[in-house]
């Protein structure tokens, strides 16, 4: 018996890094998926990697800045999957919508281009209230499991990426308020704060030469997270049982990286 099983899950920004990772750990603890992405090509990926091992899952081409593309994410798992029990936001966009990018780049706060505010405000902080305004229909009635994703740059202010930081912070207070208001149908909301090495990490390390042993060297645990050994079983106990009575919290899944209560 898998500690999922007969649970329904979507996970958004799926087709790699750490999406992708919960995604199959959620289909190795028998829940079906619906793999939710942006590239077509990817979602295909994770969803043939999820059937191949014996999983159930369905693939879902969504931009998740676009409202009437997350309602329709939503109705289409209900439709082809029977329900919904857990809602995972992880999708996060970059750059702007004419030229997206893999990773937050380095802006000043004091000339902050108002295109890349916008988007990434679009495709993170309101994709996620998108998703889940759609799926609180379908929660309420059976009770279920958000889970939403905050950034250490938020937590610390990390310089050059304020867009970032300041829809990671409000991710987190959006969370709080929904645990709050949505508690009463059984509805857990949470938090992960992750510091894993992900396509968009190397990204970011790529183009700042010395950034990665810098903060490497500030993690007490010495090393970057792995999404799929690090992330997965995180995620699987926010989204079963085991979680029932843990609402409004953020965990911090680094290593140790954020000393703060």
């Amino acid at each position: 018996m898998g500690r999922l099983d007969g649970k329904v899950a979507i996970v958004t920004g799926a087709g790699r890094g750490i999406g992708r990772a919960i995604a199959l750990e959620f289909a190795r603890e028998g829940a079906a998926v619906a793999v939710a992405s942006r590239s077509t090509g990817t979602v295909d990926a994770v969803t043939g990697e999820v059937v191949a091992n014996g999983g159930t899952a369905i693939g879902i081409t969504v931009d998740v800045g676009e409202r009437a593309q997350v309602d329709a994410m939503i109705a289409e798992t209900v439709a082809r999957l029977g329900q919904l029990d857990i809602l995972v936001n992880n999708a996060q966009g970059f750059g702007t919508k004419e030229q997206p990018e893999g990773s937050t780049g380095y802006h000043a706060l004091e000339t902050f281009p108002e295109d890349v505010w916008d988007h990434t405000i679009q495709t993170g902080l309101k994709a996620t209230l998108y998703a889940m305004q759609a799926a609180f229909p379908h929660l309420r009635e059976r009770g279920g499991k958000i889970i939403n994703f905050g950034s250490g740059n938020g937590v610390t202010g990390m310089k050059g990426s304020a867009a970032y930081n300041a829809g990671k912070e409000a991710i987190r207070a959006l969370t709080r308020t929904a645990a709050n208001e949505w508690g009463k149908y059984g509805i857990c909301v949470n938090v992960i704060v992750p510091t894993m090495l992900t396509d968009s990490a190397e990204a970011f390390f790529e183009a700042r030469p010395g950034v990665r042993e810098k903060l490497e060297a500030g993690i007490p645990l010495r090393r970057f997270g792995d999404p799929d050994r690090d992330i997965g079983p995180v995620a699987v106990f926010l989204a079963s049982s085991d979680s029932d009575y843990m609402t409004a919290q953020t965990f911090h899944v680094d290593g140790g990286q954020i000393l703060r209560p």
